[in-house]
């Protein structure tokens, strides 16, 4: 193999693909390492947990095919290191030799075929989503999906239909997310995991591209411009979540979102000691919502803002899930729904309507 590519389509390619390989806990050795591939005048370089698998094309001077692997997190550190310019590339028997201006290395390799294989998509199934609008929805949704691996389920992003619409959701078990995105008439339910979401989202960058999905029965694929990301669905069958919301509700009130972030933030220097327990109580007469939280050792707090109020009542939160779901909102007033102290908290927002957050309160 022998080629000339330059330092920045090869450190993007490689701050793309590599982390995949990078934070891969698989006892693999080969696992651990990122494939260099010439494939139709181009490169193309490929890592995968065995879990996930991601891959980059790029434009290159192929002078010479080959293949190899080397490890992910020297080859990514290095080529990040390199002053920007023209690479030369050249492999002989495993060992790596890379030159630009005054650097010289030298990387030993693994031979390419030791590298595991990915299965093809097997499917005529291929949807759309408009890059933008994928990036806005999994910034709004993925932060609530569990990291618990004792329920697999709820470590994934449920991906479906509903209604005529696209959906993604996520939850925790003490907090929901749901974003519509756009119409779709397909049937469609995945259980996608949210780490691989993750690198979806890190590799979509300012979004100006449209995403082509495809998937069958055991794998999702992701196209973004030359970037692909396979990953396996998670089996098993996502929770019925919309029984969780309720049809009416006996308080709610909407308030300027960036006076809830402040009270709540205020609240919260309170609730260290109580493990962030805040409590939201709201004064229809006066139209007030009040939050206050408690710490034996420091003191107490009473934050208060003017809201449009209907009810009165109060429930108890976590001061995290409520400020990680204010971040969540791009509205300027957010409305606040509740029936009793133990009943799933709404969230939403008469400006977007495509956007729900469930925080569920504290017991005690």
């Amino acid at each position: 193999m022998k080629l000339q590519v330059t330092q920045e389509n090869l450190n993007r390619a490689l701050g793309n693909v590599a982390k995949v390989a990078i934070a891969s806990r698989n006892p693999l050795p080969i696992v651990s390492n990122v494939l260099l591939r010439t494939v139709d005048n181009r490169l193309l370089v490929s890592a995968t947990n065995l879990e996930i698998a991601i891959s980059e094309r790029i434009g290159a001077k192929i002078l010479d095919d080959g293949a190899i692997t080397v490890p992910a997190r020297l080859m990514q550190e290095f080529v990040a290191a390199l002053p920007s310019g023209v690479i030369d590339i050249t492999l002989n028997d495993h060992k790596l030799k890379l030159t630009s201006s005054d650097y010289e290395s030298t990387i030993n390799g693994v031979s390419a075929d030791e590298f595991p294989v990915v299965p093809e998509i097997t499917t005529t199934q291929r949807w759309i989503i408009p890059g933008l609008v994928m990036k806005k929805s999994l910034q709004q949704i993925i932060f609530t999906a569990s990291s618990d691996e004792s329920r697999p389920v709820l470590t994934a992003v449920y991906l479906h239909s509903h209604n005529g619409s696209l959906y993604l959701a996520a939850t925790d078990s003490y907090r929901l997310a749901e974003k519509k995105m756009i119409d779709s008439t397909d049937d469609i339910s995945l259980l996608i995991p949210s780490s691989a979401m993750q690198d979806l989202l890190r590799v979509i960058g300012d979004g100006q591209q449209d995403i082509e999905l495809l998937a069958d029965a055991n794998q999702v694929q992701f196209r973004v411009g030359e970037t692909e990301i396979v990953s396996r669905l998670i089996d098993g069958n996502y929770p019925d979540y919309r029984k969780l919301i309720p049809s009416s509700h006996a308080v709610s009130f909407t308030l300027n979102k960036e006076e809830f972030v402040t009270i709540t933030k205020v609240a919260s220097l309170f609730a260290r000691e109580s493990a962030g327990s805040i409590t939201l109580k709201t004064d229809s007469v006066n139209g007030l919502v009040s939050i206050t939280s408690i710490a034996s050792q420091v003191g107490e707090n009473i934050s208060k803002a003017s809201a449009e109020v209907s009810g009165d009542g109060e429930v108890t939160l976590n001061s995290k899930y409520l400020l990680d779901a204010l971040g969540a909102f791009t509205a300027k007033k957010i409305t606040f729904s509740f029936n009793g102290k133990l009943d799933p908290c709404v969230m939403t927002s008469q400006e977007v309507s495509d956007y729900l957050h469930i925080v569920m309160p504290l017991k005690g």
